[in-house]
């Protein structure tokens, strides 16, 4: 179900998509060499329990961290562990979120863990461009496939693969609402985008194939051939004067 915020409720948004971009912005600034994701996850926890919000992954389907880490290949949904040691040259994907006063954010970045390859920086710098090239058809009286077609055309005409299997989608009371926003779609079709709408915009971009598997632990999942992925996402609120992003500090 989709669910329009008053002007009351989005400012309550605002606050827990606050707390949500200043965890994910610590988390990063913790990523390197010789890091445990465990350790990363701790310090996203610590920050959202200070703020007096739950961190809102947490026991989420049964998942059981703070935030998804995921390295390389590894696409979403990765599970923090001690014993999964981050090394120079990776590339991490931390996704995480809080909530507080019954309201969610939810936002993700890629970090350079020390110095990365060149051709894993400009995967990196294509997938966050392609999500504001997404922000910007977040407009009243658009669509959801004009989202999801600025993020595709982008990436695509530079050689990446979108994933499909995953996508974006509504938030506000509950983590995950209507609608999906793919990161693919036809321009003018869709759900119309209607001012109060609450979206969680999310390109997960591959380096090579768009095809992704989940590994045994049910969880992580992961590029098909073993080649790079990148993953972005901001919450972004829909209103008459344009797209305003919530989780952007």
């Amino acid at each position: 179900m989709i669910v329009l915020k008053t002007s009351r409720e989005l400012a309550l948004m605002k606050e827990a998509c606050r707390i949500s971009a200043e965890a994910l912005k610590i988390a990063g600034q913790a990523v390197e060499p010789g890091v445990t994701t465990a350790q990363i996850d701790k310090i996203a926890y610590d920050y959202i329990i200070s703020q007096g919000a739950q961190p809102n992954f947490l026991h989420l389907y049964g998942f059981p961290a703070t935030a998804c880490i995921s390295i390389n290949e590894e696409v979403i949904h990765g599970i923090p562990s001690e014993s999964r040691v981050i090394k120079e040259g990776d590339l991490v994907s931390i996704d995480l979120g809080a909530k507080i006063n019954g309201y969610n954010g939810d936002n993700a970045a890629t970090f350079a863990a020390g110095k990365i390859s060149p051709e894993a920086k400009r995967l990196c710098d294509t997938t966050r461009e392609a999500l504001y090239e997404g922000i910007k058809k977040a407009v009243a009286g658009g669509r959801i496939g004009d989202i999801g077609s600025a993020v595709a055309g982008y990436c695509e005409q530079r050689g990446y693969s979108v994933v499909r299997d995953y996508t974006g989608h509504g938030i506000g009371a509950k983590l995950h609402e209507g609608p999906e926003v793919p990161n693919f779609g036809t321009p003018g079709r869709g759900i119309r985008l209607l001012p109060g709408m609450t979206i969680a915009i999310e390109p997960m971009i591959n380096e090579g194939r768009a095809q992704v598997k989940t590994l045994s632990d049910g969880w992580t999942v992961k590029t098909v051939d073993g080649k790079l992925s990148a993953h972005f996402e901001h919450t972004v609120a829909i209103t008459q004067d344009g797209p305003v992003i919530l989780t952007e500090l």
